[in-house]
């Protein structure tokens, strides 16, 4: 039996019902941490998927208007009620439901603002899905940012040491170009150099980063952005002592890995397909630049196994565990 830490307790959102939020949420229930954990969902649809996947897990509802609220037993998650408006059935998104995957995450953030929680965790959403019930919705990482008036949230993702941060992230391939600015670039590494430092203790990290063009423009010839907005960043951050190396080519400025503690690209498919061939399944998703520690799966929804036993919850459990070692 396990008293909760309220000094150390981490949120943790199911996101999206229909798919494998709930399933792999339901496997927290006997992890050593499980005692610092609250997960934001509807404790009827916990209930309902744990029954379906025959397990026997206790749905213990957590109130955080109470100072104590109890002891944890084995095979238990403390849930802080958030209820959906209609039914869940596995694998069928409703968009009736995006309101209340909003609110758990609203909640969720305004509990580490009043350090309720040290940090959050985050389940798998669909944008489309949440888009469709009118609610304007580009992903987590802009979640987050817009409401906790963040300048510069840096999505990052992290496959045991091999990082990859991204200057820009769910937009068109056709704004990446004019999204990029001189200022952008150094506001960005500056946070990576910044949280690197203060989360993962590299000091003064060794960051590498992409040019934006096939062979990183082949000095101007296709295309310019690498000599007129990244050359001169990265100029003027090493002038004030940071490391940082490039631009380089995107095709094989990963070979570095060895030397880098994180490489930047400039683009989400620049960057990611590597990092999820290499560790897809263990990796981590962490917001930089928040005033919190915010990580989140590498993954989606998968609405296709969603309720079948099949999801495999490894993501989640290493997103809490570095999200513990984050703000310890």
């Amino acid at each position: 039996m396990n008293t909760i830490n309220y000094d150390q307790l981490i949120a943790v959102t199911a996101g999206d019902p229909a798919g494998v939020g709930p399933d792999i949420c339901l496997e927290l229930s006997n992890h050593a941490l499980s005692n610092k954990i609250v997960v934001l969902s509807d404790p009827s649809v916990l209930e309902e998927r744990a029954k379906n996947l025959k397990k026997n897990i206790k749905i213990t509802e957590w109130d955080p208007k109470k100072i104590d609220n109890g002891k944890l037993s084995e095979n238990s998650l403390f849930v802080w009620p958030h209820y959906f408006r209609s039914d869940v059935l596995c694998g069928h998104p409703n968009s009736e439901n995006s309101e209340t995957v909003l609110s758990s995450m609203n909640s969720a953030i305004d509990g580490c603002k009043r350090k309720i929680f040290k940090g959050m965790v985050t389940a798998p959403v669909n944008k489309a899905v949440i888009n469709q019930a009118e609610f304007q919705f580009t992903g987590h990482t802009e979640f987050i940012a817009n409401n906790t008036d963040t300048e510069t949230p840096v999505m990052m993702l992290a496959a045991d040491k091999f990082r990859v941060a991204l200057a820009t992230t769910h937009i068109p391939l056709s704004q990446v170009s004019s999204s990029i600015t001189k200022e952008k670039i150094i506001n960005i590494i500056e946070v990576i150099h910044a949280d690197l430092e203060k989360y993962f203790n590299i000091q003064n990290p060794k960051i590498f980063v992409c040019g934006l063009n096939p062979h990183a423009g082949e000095n101007g010839y296709l295309g310019n952005e690498e000599k007129t907005i990244i050359e001169p960043a990265i100029k003027y951050l090493r002038k004030k002592g940071l490391s940082v190396e490039g631009p380089a080519s995107a095709d094989t400025i990963f070979l570095s890995e060895k030397k880098a503690d994180i490489f930047l690209a400039m683009y989400h498919d620049q960057g990611l397909p590597i990092l999820k061939y290499k560790g897809f399944g263990n990796a981590v998703n962490v917001t930089l630049g928040l005033p919190f520690v915010r990580t989140s799966v590498d993954h989606g929804t998968a609405y296709d196994i969603a309720g079948t036993g099949k999801a495999d919850a490894r993501s989640l459990i290493s997103a809490v565990e570095m999200a513990f070692q984050m703000v310890n």
